[in-house]
């Protein structure tokens, strides 16, 4: 699905079924370096069991044009931009935000700015601040293959670096590193300063109205599980699922895992 915004045309993965601006709307919001692509289970399921589903590529990722916003506030205030210009979230506050990593501080940031579009939010593989190494952010910058092999490395359990998926056949770390660079020179250390830089995000989930889930990997060495029960700790409503065994990379590792606790709090 192509949307223009701002002069810009942004992509939206639907699910495989039309949009329908009559059903309850989940948007799925990528991480740093990557696109709608990393959603593709959960994405499908929702558009096939009744919702209308919005697996966006930010801008300057994946299919959507223009630069990569440097901000999570700007990328915050874009989502909730796309979602006005489709429609999503217009009826009785039915839209849920669902985002890993970068996109779960984007999702945290929009809910609490623009409350009364959002009826509930999923951040998977987040921590509250989200701290990027000088090493890393430094390889982002003049060194990107490297970077790239720094965080596959870091984002994937033990048990992930040789297999994980539970699809015979898929190599975790080779799709993606695969993925990652197909993304346009630069945007990956914009995503990582712009996690770095956020500081709103206690504050954000203090001020949060709608209920919260938290999914985390219990071998995440990225967004540390202590890091995200403090998160948890602030938001009012919140409530927590830990992926045994798992890393960062929790859609590609645990798919079926994840799906299940995005159903459980959303359907």
């Amino acid at each position: 699905m192509q949307i223009e915004l701002n002069g810009q045309t942004a992509y939206a993965y639907t699910g495989g079924k039309p949009f329908d601006v009559s059903l309850p709307c989940v948007v799925f919001i990528h991480g740093a370096q990557n696109d709608h692509s990393v959603w593709a289970l959960q994405s499908r399921w929702f558009a096939h069991h009744g919702f209308a589903v919005l697996a966006v590529d930010l801008p300057g990722h994946g299919r959507s044009a223009g630069k990569p916003l440097p901000t999570i506030a700007d990328l915050a205030d874009w989502i909730e931009l796309l979602m006005e210009r489709v429609g999503a979230g217009d009826t009785a506050r039915n839209a849920s935000l669902v985002g890993h990593s970068m996109g779960s501080l984007t999702a945290l940031e929009c809910a609490s700015r623009h409350p009364a579009r959002i009826a509930r939010i999923a951040l998977v593989g987040t921590a509250v601040p989200m701290p990027v190494s000088d090493a890393l952010l430094g390889a982002a910058k003049e060194k990107e293959p490297k970077a790239i092999a720094m965080i596959n490395t870091w984002s994937h359990s033990p048990r992930g670096t040789i297999g994980g998926n539970t699809v015979p056949g898929i190599w975790l770390l080779g799709a993606s590193r695969r993925l990652m660079e197909r993304q346009q020179p630069g945007v990956l250390h914009n995503d990582l300063a712009a996690c770095n830089a956020y500081t709103h995000g206690m504050e954000a989930a203090a001020a949060l109205t709608c209920p919260a889930l938290i999914i985390s990997g219990s071998r995440d060495m990225m967004t540390h599980p202590k890091a995200a029960a403090r998160l948890a700790a602030a938001i009012r409503d919140a409530r927590s699922v830990s992926l045994d065994g798992a890393g960062h990379a929790l859609m590609g590792e645990q798919p079926d895992a994840v799906l299940e606790a995005l159903r459980g709090f959303i359907v």
